[in-house]
C-alpha cells in the first residue's frame, strides 16, 4: 500500500469517528441537587483573532445560550444555580489551501457558576476554556473551505457547552448539601462583584429564577 493510500485510509477512519454525533437522549452524569437558574451570555466585548469570518455579539450569545440549554438546562434538582458565560475571542476559519494552510476555527470563553440561595460565586477563579474546532468530514480540509459562518458558530457552541457541563460534572463536590450548608453559613464561596461574571446579577432587583417542572 502506498503512502499516499495509507493517509487517505488513516484520515477516513478519523473522520468517521469524528463524524459521530453526541446522543443528548442519554442522561446527563449527575451533579446532585442542581437546577439551572439564569443562563447568561454575554459576548459584546469578543474580540475576532486573525483571518476570521465575523460574528455578532448575539449571535454567539444564542447559540453558546441554547447548546447549555440542551446539556446543563435538563438537572431537574430543586436547588438553582447560576451560569454566567463571557466570550473573550474567537476565530471562524476563512478559506484557505486544503489540509496544509487550512486555519481551524476557534473559541474563548470564560465561565462562573453562582448559588443562587447563598448569592456566591462557588468556583475559585474563572474558569477559562479554550475551544479548538474538532476534526470532522467537513473540517479535516479546513472549515473555512466547507462549512459557513453558522455552522462554525454552531459547532464550536456545542463544544463550549460539552466542556461547561464536563467541568462541572467534574466539581460535583461543589453542589453536595455539606458546601451548601457552608455557603448558606458563609464560609464557602465569593460574593459577587461585576469582575467575577459578564453580569453580576442583583438579587434585590431581579427575581429569582423559579423551578419548573417536576
Amino acid at each position: 500500500m502506498s503512502v499516499f493510500s495509507r493517509l487517505a485510509a488513516i484520515c477516513a477512519v478519523v473522520i468517521l469517528g469524528a463524524c459521530a454525533r453526541e446522543d443528548l437522549s442519554k442522561p446527563q452524569a449527575d451533579i446532585g441537587d442542581f437546577r439551572l437558574g439564569y443562563n447568561i451570555v454575554v459576548a459584546k466585548n469578543a474580540q475576532p483573532v486573525g483571518p476570521s469570518r465575523k460574528a455578532e455579539p448575539a449571535e454567539w450569545e444564542k447559540a453558546i445560550k441554547d447548546e447549555i440549554a440542551k446539556r446543563t438546562g435538563t438537572y431537574q434538582g430543586d436547588k438553582l444555580y447560576h451560569l454566567a458565560t463571557g466570550v473573550d475571542a474567537y476565530a471562524l476559519a476563512v478559506p484557505g489551501i486544503p489540509v496544509l494552510l487550512a486555519p481551524k476555527s476557534a473559541l474563548v470563553i470564560t465561565v462562573n457558576v453562582w448559588d443562587d440561595a447563598a448569592g456566591v460565586m462557588i468556583n475559585p477563579a474563572p474558569k477559562q476554556f479554550t475551544i479548538i474546532e474538532q476534526l470532522s468530514d467537513k473540517s479535516v480540509v479546513g472549515s473555512g473551505l466547507t462549512m459557513t459562518r453558522e455552522e462554525q458558530i454552531t459547532g464550536l457552541s456545542e463544544q463550549a457547552a460539552r466542556r461547561i457541563n464536563a467541568w462541572l460534572v467534574e466539581n460535583k463536590a461543589w453542589f453536595t448539601p455539606e458546601e451548601v450548608a457552608k455557603r448558606a453559613e458563609g464560609k464557602a464561596g465569593r460574593k459577587l462583584d461585576a469582575s467575577m461574571a459578564p453580569v453580576a446579577p442583583d438579587a434585590a432587583a431581579a427575581p429569582a429564577a423559579k423551578k419548573t417542572g417536576g
